[in-house]
């Protein structure tokens, strides 16, 4: 049984005018997450993942940002498109109805005030009460996401705590007020691998508490593959392939997803092969090229008949039930590319 989307993303697109010319950051991206769901988004630094990320949550500067497209959340009052919605409306869905995970929690944390009294701000904001019921709500939350002596550690500061402690804290503001959207925009970076696996962990369980729809950001496919339901592979701006995390690890349909595999390393390989990257670097979204944005890092691209990918831009096709990609190569060459490049 399909479950109803809490968040539809339709056809958005995220442009920055600057002196140099248009950054098309995020082009015509579409995609949906329901309560319960884990959709992760993949691709390299620069791919277009945090700007939409940002422009669901209604970060974006207005007056600086040129937007178009759709972004639903489906809530029991009735669907509101957080792009064309008025600012104020969209800043009280913010930490509610949907709340987000920042990169950075050493920058994300204010240095002068406890952090007690940054979780009470952000609990007041939607609940009704003095500072003594958000403090309980704080200690609560504090105690939840594995903070040992909550009661104590509450009312000390940001300086105090370890990132990992510091990651635990960001969850705990993130999730004071049961937001139905959770966005984890690179929650584990800059953590050793022991605390990675207990944020991660973390999430999945405050994603089963709350039965949040979960959108996790990451460069990491170990991370996509312990907890995701579906994934986005994004380049140079677009979804270039999408599916169940399933087929984007045993059966890629794009060289990009097959090339990200491929250049990680793989546990009870009998063998140990040399890791592959992929060459070249991504386009300038300033001047993106004709046809397939991939192509000059593409090894297969001359296997595409009448020189389709120099002169025409794919489009992001239907290759098995929820599988998409946006690739000219028939299905017999993209078997062909993964027994190549290390695909399977």
């Amino acid at each position: 049984m399909t479950r109803k989307p809490f968040l539809e993303v339709k056809n958005l697109n995220v442009a920055f005018p600057t002196e140099d010319g248009l950054v098309q950051a995020s082009n015509d991206i579409s995609f949906s997450v329901a309560r319960g769901e884990t959709l992760a988004v993949v691709g390299e630094s620069g791919s277009g993942k945090s700007v939409t990320s940002l422009a669901v949550m209604g970060l974006h500067d207005r007056k600086r940002t040129q937007i178009t497209g759709q972004a639903l959340l489906n809530l029991e009052s009735g669907p509101v498109d957080v792009i064309s919605a008025d600012e104020e409306v969209v800043r009280k869905l913010r930490g509610k109805a949907m709340s987000m995970i920042f990169q950075d929690p050493m920058s994300a944390l204010h240095p002068y005030y406890s952090i007690g009294n940054q979780l009470i701000e952000a609990w007041s904001l939607y609940n009704e009460g003095d500072k003594a019921a958000g403090k309980k709500r704080a200690i609560e939350m504090l105690d939840l996401v594995g903070i040992p002596a909550a009661s104590k550690r509450v009312d000390e500061f940001p300086h105090q705590f370890s990132g990992g402690m510091r990651q635990r804290v960001m969850i705990a503001m993130a999730l004071i007020n049961n937001p139905s959207l959770l966005i984890a925009d690179e929650p584990t970076t800059a953590l050793d691998v022991t605390v990675q696996s207990q944020i991660l962990q973390l999430i999945r369980d405050m994603q089963k508490e709350f039965n949040m729809a979960l959108i996790l950001i990451t460069h990491d496919l170990g991370v996509v593959a312990e907890v995701a339901d579906r994934v986005n592979v994004m380049y140079a701006g677009k979804i270039v392939e999408s599916g169940g995390a399933e087929d984007i690890y045993y059966r890629p349909d794009h060289p990009y997803a097959i090339g990200l595999l491929n250049s990680i390393p793989k546990i009870g390989e009998l063998e140990s092969k040399r890791l592959v990257a992929i060459p070249g670097q991504p386009p300038s979204l300033i001047n993106l090229p004709q046809g397939c944005s991939f192509r000059a890092r593409c090894s297969f691209s001359d296997r595409v008949p009448g020189n389709l990918c120099a002169t025409t831009a794919p489009t992001l096709d239907q290759k098995t039930t929820d599988h998409f990609s946006r690739c000219h190569l028939s299905e017999a060459e993209l078997v062909k590319a993964r027994k190549e490049i290390g695909g399977n």
